[in-house]
């Protein structure tokens, strides 16, 4: 057995693990796992399941990775789990394989940051730099955008998109989808502002930042239905081309959203 797999881990033959994965005491990998360079799992973990995970993660002591979706139509359908790289995964995280209602995987990206006891759902897409803290809950078939932090114990309802650079406040309930860059908290959440300090420290130009908050302004604060909020927004665009590419992702998840976006 290889110095990097304790002896008490079990690892079934028909897994591939690159040479260098560590495995620790007490975990469990199933047949169908595919683990590549440099990830750790730590003890008491069990990775099952169709799951292919990439270089440098680390998950962290009992984590459950790979389980069957939480959902009782589930008829054994080889679903699967794709894991990227570089993720921080911790204690008591759960993350579910797809369902053939869906695109049948679920989906963590990459230098994601998922603290302890969070779960990811069946077909639930999450992208890339996102921070998950201690306790989120996500319904089945949930988007989470690049760069998207949410808060401690915030539930996301099912089939909810969260947008990119966005930022949700502890305890949210989101029943709704939050737009690319827009702060909310509460129950039910609410729009409280642009995540200002996040695009600043992402290098977005102050007058990227600007338009955005203009934006914010002209889809919460005057009073405009949505459809003339993003005609006014498609306006300044053609104005001002500098600021096009920073509002396009805004008028695309408001324009592709089928629950409807968070409201005051």
């Amino acid at each position: 057995m290889s110095a990097l797999i304790h002896p008490t881990a079990l690892i079934d033959p028909n897994a591939q693990l690159h040479p260098s994965v560590s495995v620790c005491a007490y975990s469990i990998v199933g047949p169908d796992v595919s683990i590549g360079a440099h990830t750790i799992i730590g003890p008491h973990c069990v990775i099952d399941g169709h799951t292919t995970i990439g270089e440098g993660n680390h998950f962290y002591r009992f984590c459950s990775v790979g389980g069957i979706p939480q959902d009782k139509k589930y008829a054994g359908e080889p679903t699967r789990l794709e894991i990227g790289d570089r993720n921080m995964v911790r204690e008591y995280v759960t993350i579910n394989t797809g369902t053939v209602q869906d695109v049948g995987v679920t989906r963590l990206g990459s230098d994601n940051w998922v603290m302890a006891y969070v779960h990811i759902a069946h077909d639930c897409q999450v992208g890339h730099h996102t921070i998950l803290a201690n306790g989120v809950q996500m319904g089945g078939h949930v988007h989470i955008g690049d760069w998207a932090i949410v808060g401690g114990l915030a539930a996301v309802h099912q089939f909810g998109k969260i947008g990119a650079h966005s930022m949700t406040g502890g305890q949210s309930a989101l029943h709704m989808d939050i737009p690319p860059y827009v702060m909310g908290s509460g129950n039910p959440c609410v729009p409280v502002g642009i995540n200002v300090e996040g695009l600043k420290r992402r290098g977005f130009s102050a007058e990227s930042i600007g338009a955005l908050r203009d934006a914010y302004k002209l889809i919460y604060r005057r009073g405009l239905s949505l459809s003339d909020a993003c005609a006014e927004i498609r306006a300044r665009q053609q104005k001002e081309p500098a600021v096009a590419d920073a509002l396009q992702p805004l008028l695309d998840f408001i324009e592709a959203s089928t629950r409807g976006i968070i409201r005051p």
